[in-house]
């Protein structure tokens, strides 16, 4: 089930993003390079975009993918109200201390992207 969320992720277009990509867009502790934009939409909702540098990063694009096609276009409330351990719940209570960080810091900044959003 991993690799099928894995195949489907989208990687970040180039009118939202391009390499070098910000400091302020990467996702701490992951070990995929991972980077996580969201652009507001007209209805007050936002569309999310993901990079994952690492080729191997199937944890990275599988949650990522999982991510947009959950959060984008949700009302920000319920994107402020997903939990980090959804990370646990989706993958499991066996991932490496380094892989769990990672991951749960995505959920983290993507609730923070629609944060910053919602304050507006």
């Amino acid at each position: 089930m991993l690799i099928e969320y894995g195949d489907q992720f989208e990687p970040v277009p180039s009118n939202i993003a391009q390499r070098p990509f910000p400091e302020d867009h990467k996702v701490q502790a992951c070990e995929s390079e991972a980077y996580v934009w969201a652009k507001p939409q007209p209805d007050g909702t936002m569309k999310f975009y993901f990079a994952v540098e690492n080729p191997q990063g199937v944890s990275a694009k599988a949650l990522a993918a999982v991510l947009d096609q959950t959060l984008s276009g949700a009302p920000l409330d319920q994107v402020m109200a997903v939990e980090p351990k959804i990370v646990f719940d989706l993958f499991g209570k066996d991932l490496s201390m380094g892989k769990g960080a990672g991951l749960t810091s995505m959920v983290s900044l993507t609730k923070a992207l629609a944060k910053q959003q919602a304050e507006k």
